[in-house]
């Protein structure tokens, strides 16, 4: 299956399980100033995980897109994007965990074809000191359902990351239980962070085992927690049963939910035995289009195509919500997203525009399922080609700028000095610099901050001169 289709198939599917599909949220959230995107299936769901009463019932499924721009530095890795496809379904208070674990189970294996065998998962393993059992009944469900299928599924208990990177995976072992730092769903990200009133509660993790020849050996023996490569999450079931007090202890609710999100782009990587995201068809012909363009191939500048493919597909995406370039809140993130694709395009020997070429292969591979993207596609092409012509001209003159810093360091007062007089953003600023060879000084943050505030400093005082009648503003101004 390539990914359009296993959207489609998991949304037929979870409504053949009576589920109805709902709308995608807006990357924008609604109604939401505590984040910027929503980069989660289940973010605009929350008042009904919550107790609210949702419209179209108590099963629901969609396919959600979204942005996490907090990723923009680990993209260009072989599964890091800042915009990505969450697959969800939901049980608002009707089914649990045996339900949930074999639909799941059921659409990876039976429905996209992947092979149960490279399938393993994760647990909770409780928590004494609060009064939270190890999740027993989840393990034992999914010793049930590797059953069926003919495999024998062994408990490992990890405890932790660490534990599993020293240990990896004993012959057999196929469910590994693991602490609150791994295996607890709460908006606090962890069993000790969950946030006092809010519901909570275990998950069970899903990966794909791509084989131990994936597995980077810097980062320990390979487990599905690991982050060595070998092991992928393409899936989290978490099951909502639990509520914090204001004395820090936990009761179970009343009406327990399910939340599940699943990664389509990762699903889909895995359906092909590829652990490279960008082989697969939402993403592999935006570099191919590239390739195409620039004459050089995937192979030898593939973390530059990976950062561009993915930051032009988000800022499509924002683009068609009416995100627009600019230097606040999601616009800069949008802004920053279209210039760094455009200096690494220059690094690929790209001096002209190129968002003409690429947006509209963009487009057309959401066009058929998101009929907003195909009704806004040509607006979205102007937008995007027009923040490029004018980025064009600022890059030239600050990467002008930039090599005379060639063997020195590179500090925040220099970082500053780039984006007050060239316009030259400051992460650009960073990055270019140490693809150069140029060094950048560790305190550069901090340096740049206190030359950004002294200038707003002047720029008050200046103001407060004005308002005066005195030089800098015009006479009897604020009279």
């Amino acid at each position: 299956m390539d990914a359009h289709e296993i959207r489609n198939s998991y949304l037929a599917f979870l409504q053949s399980n009576g589920h109805t599909v709902i709308e995608r949220a807006p990357l924008v959230p609604r109604g939401d100033t505590s984040t910027l995107f929503n980069g989660s299936g289940m973010q605009s769901l929350l008042p009904f995980l919550l107790g609210a009463e949702h419209p179209a019932g108590k099963r629901l499924t969609d396919s959600q897109p979204c942005v996490r721009a907090q990723d923009i530095d680990d993209v260009g890795d072989n599964r890091h994007t800042t915009f990505f496809e969450m697959l969800g379904n939901w049980s608002l208070g009707d089914y649990f965990k045996e339900t949930q674990i074999r639909q799941f189970f059921t659409f990876l294996v039976d429905i996209v074809g992947l092979d149960p065998q490279k399938i393993y998962v994760t647990c909770f393993i409780g928590d004494a000191e609060n009064g939270i059992p190890r999740d027993d009944e989840a393990a034992a469900i999914w010793q049930t359902v590797f059953a069926e299928k003919g495999i024998t599924a062994e408990v490992a208990e990890i405890g932790s990351q660490a534990d599993g990177d020293a240990r990896g995976v004993r012959p057999g072992e196929r469910i590994f239980f693991y602490d609150g730092g791994e295996n607890w769903w709460s908006r606090g990200g962890s069993l000790a962070g969950t946030p006092i009133g809010d519901p909570c509660g275990p998950d069970s993790e899903v990966f794909y085992d791509f084989g131990p020849e994936f597995q980077d050996a810097s980062f320990g023996l390979a487990h599905p927690a690991s982050d060595g490569g070998q092991f992928m999450e393409i899936g989290n079931q978490v099951f909502m049963q639990y509520r914090r007090l204001d004395d820090g202890s936990f009761e179970e609710l009343a009406r327990r939910n399910v939340d599940f999100g699943g990664g389509l782009e990762r699903i889909a990587a895995a359906s092909i035995g590829s652990d490279d995201v960008f082989r697969i068809s939402l993403l592999w012909p935006i570099i191919a289009a590239l390739q195409n363009l620039t004459g050089r191939s995937y192979e030898d500048e593939t973390s530059s195509m990976r950062i561009i493919a993915d930051h032009l597909r988000g800022a499509t995406f924002l683009a068609v919500d009416g995100v627009r370039p600019s230097n606040k809140e999601q616009g800069y993130v949008m802004r920053r997203l279209l210039r760094r694709a455009i200096r690494l395009a220059l690094s690929l020997g790209l001096t002209e525009n190129f968002f003409a070429e690429i947006v509209p292969v963009i487009a057309d591979l959401y066009a058929d399922d998101y009929p907003e993207v195909a009704a806004s596609r040509d607006e979205v092409i102007a937008v995007l080609v027009k923040e490029e012509n004018s980025f064009r001209r600022t890059l030239e003159g600050g990467l002008l700028a930039l090599a005379d810093y060639q063997g020195q360091t590179l500090t925040g007062a220099d970082v500053f000095r780039l984006s007050d007089t060239h316009g030259f953003p400051k992460e650009l600023s960073v990055e270019e610099a140490r693809r150069l060879g140029i060094a950048v000084a560790d305190d550069w943050q901090a340096e740049f901050a206190l030359a950004l505030e002294e200038q707003r400093a002047r720029s008050r005082g200046a103001t407060r001169l004005g308002a005066a009648g005195l030089p800098g503003g015009a006479p009897g101004a604020g009279a």
